[in-house]
This record gives structure tokens, sequence and C-alpha cells, in this order.
């Protein structure tokens, strides 16, 4: 029993230092509509080392770094693009979640359409190729057969 309290208190004692290491970052702003870009631009870029995470919501330490730029950007009086652009040069394209329309996106951008596309014409060519095959007349030898096996049929 000794134990298992002593395991309890070790996981408490670690849950409470990882909760008072996190923290909670304050920022200030003036203007509501700064706060709200603030909150839009650090929504819209990726944490470099979670991969799937938002900046915003990373515990990371590059994030916080990542989140006080973009705050210090907004102070100095940046617009948004020339925020992103920043942290585009300094992190790359792979931070943000949107990737740019540029010549080596094409596909990336295309590839959704072209594929919806192809599957359409696909579908199309299967019901024109079904529609072929059902409306297509009888030879005359498949009619002899045909008109045999219902004679048959009738006369047994």
């Amino acid at each position: 029993m000794a134990l298992m309290r002593g395991i309890f208190a070790v996981m408490l004692l670690a849950l409470a230092g990882s909760v008072v290491a996190a923290g909670i970052e304050v920022r200030e702003f003036d203007d509501p509509v700064m706060e709200q870009r603030y909150r839009d631009l650090t929504a819209s870029m990726r944490c470099p080392l979670c991969e799937n995470q938002a900046i915003d919501d990373s515990d990371a330490p590059i994030s916080g770094d990542m989140r006080e730029r973009v705050y210090q950007l907004l102070q100095d009086g940046q617009s948004d693009i020339e925020i992103i652009n920043h942290m585009v040069q300094r992190f790359g394209e792979y931070i943000l979640y949107n990737p740019r329309l540029e010549n080596r996106t094409y596909l990336l951008w295309g590839l959704p359409i072209g594929l919806v596309v192809l599957g359409m014409l696909v579908v199309v060519l299967m019901v024109r190729a079904r529609r072929n095959a059902s409306a297509k007349a009888l030879s005359a030898e498949e009619r002899a057969r045909l008109d045999a096996l219902i004679n048959r049929e009738r006369s047994s």
C-alpha cells in the first residue's frame, strides 16, 4: 500500500510540475482588430516541430518563439502579408496550412480538380458503354437460337 501511495505522489508531482512549466502567455492588445489578426495569423501557421498543430495551441518552444515574433511584428505595424512572408522566409513554406498558388504548387492545387474531372469522364464513358451494349440488336443467328429455345420451352 505504501508503494502505491509513493507512485501516486510521484505522478501527482510530475503532473503539477508540467502544469506550472507550461505557463500561460498573455498578450496585451490595445485594439481588438489587432488581437483578432494575431489569432488568425497564429492559427494559420503550422508548428515545425508538432507538424499538424497550429502554433496558437502548440506547447513546443519553437511555437512560443513564433507566437512572440508574430506579436512583435504586429506591434511594429507590419501587415499580415509581410508577417507571413517573414515567417515563410525564416521557417519555409511548410508552416503554411494553405500553400500559395505558385509554379511549383500548381500540381498540388490542380490535382484534386483534375481527378474529379477524370472521374466524371470515366462515369460518363461507362454509362454510354452500358447504354450501347443494352440497345444492341441480336444477330440473325442469335435470334434463331433464341426462337428455338422459346419454342422448346412452349412445347414442354
